[in-house]
């Protein structure tokens, strides 16, 4: 194996590692943080700030931070995806429902890949034994949902349909994340690309929260206060930086497992720091979502082009 190509190979796993693990983390920040403070308002602020700062950066480092109206456009509708529709919507279901359950429902997040990579890119397809383990997590997903599904209550019905609300924000995740893949251009530098969509996705996120007049409602506690600023350099900085690299670099059905490895990692969390409940159903729905990583991590991924470059299928 060349330098070239082992280099890239372990900056591919380190990108992985960043993103498996902080934003496993931020499931647990989130929840923190919308204690006291509304989600948009957390939100907004928290990626205002964290694009804000990153343009600057990128700015005084040289870096490309002029892009045409359409650049900028696309820029717009790929942080709005990501940042409102997927981001938001999770922020509120976590006033439902715990932490580590809402990132365990995440784990659709692969499935709508999978639908939305052959729709739109049509690059990539995977195998038998990939799908088979895609089927496997929802499974998981349904055990782990099973309480409040049979709930009866007026708060476990509350928790469906903060479920249910999560399970579109998933949706759109995914396709975000799918037109990032698709928009990529050699002209656009991922580094200030991310850092716009984390400003648009901030002043959009403001902008429900002055509309919901939520700012009147926050409360700023050390606590929440400290989770904004996790969020910020570990969410968004680290984590969703090293998350748009991947998507110029590995296909999007390896990408998506994130939201399969979070979960583990934001129930753990839940469970040391918040006390959240670990049952039978937390246990059973993660040995089998577990079960199911693997299954889509080792399965190969062929490319439906003819002439891929080497670096285009490393991660395949």
């Amino acid at each position: 194996m060349s330098s070239g190509k082992t280099t890239f190979s372990w900056s591919v796993i380190l990108a992985f590692g960043l993103v498996y693990f902080f934003w496993g983390s931020t499931y647990l920040a989130i929840d923190i943080a919308v204690e006291r403070i509304p989600p948009p308002v957390m939100c907004g602020i928290r990626f205002l700030i964290a694009g804000v700062f990153m343009l600057a950066f990128c700015g005084l480092s040289g870096r490309k931070v002029a892009y045409s109206t359409l650049q900028l456009r696309q820029m717009a509708v790929v942080g709005i995806l990501l940042l409102v529709g997927g981001n938001l919507t999770l922020a509120y279901s976590e006033t439902r429902l715990s932490s580590g359950l809402a990132a365990l429902i995440v784990a659709i997040i692969p499935l709508w890949f999978l639908v939305l990579d052959s729709l739109l890119l049509g690059d990539h397809e995977i195998s038998t034994q990939g799908i088979a383990g895609l089927v496997l997590g929802l499974v998981g997903m349904a055990v782990l949902l099973w309480p409040d599904l049979t709930a009866t209550t007026s708060f476990g019905r509350s928790q469906l349909w903060a479920a249910i609300g999560l399970l579109g924000g998933a949706f759109s995740w995914a396709l975000g994340s799918v037109l990032a893949k698709k928009w990529k251009s050699a002209e656009v530098d991922p580094f200030s690309a991310t850092a716009w969509q984390m400003t648009f996705a901030g002043l959009a996120n403001l902008v429900i929260a002055i509309a919901l007049r939520d700012f009147s409602r926050a409360v700023w506690t050390p606590r929440g206060t400290g989770a904004v600023v996790y969020l910020i350099i570990f969410g968004s900085w680290v984590g969703y930086t090293a998350y748009i690299w991947l998507l110029g670099h590995a296909p999007t059905s390896k990408i998506s497992t994130y939201a399969y490895v979070n979960p583990i990692v934001a129930v753990f969390l839940g469970w040391l720091v918040l006390h959240e409940r670990v049952d039978k159903y937390i246990l059973g729905g993660s040995a089998i979502i577990i079960a199911s990583v693997v299954a889509v991590t080792s399965a190969k991924v062929s490319s439906k082009k003819p002439a891929m470059s080497e670096l285009e299928t490393v991660g395949d």
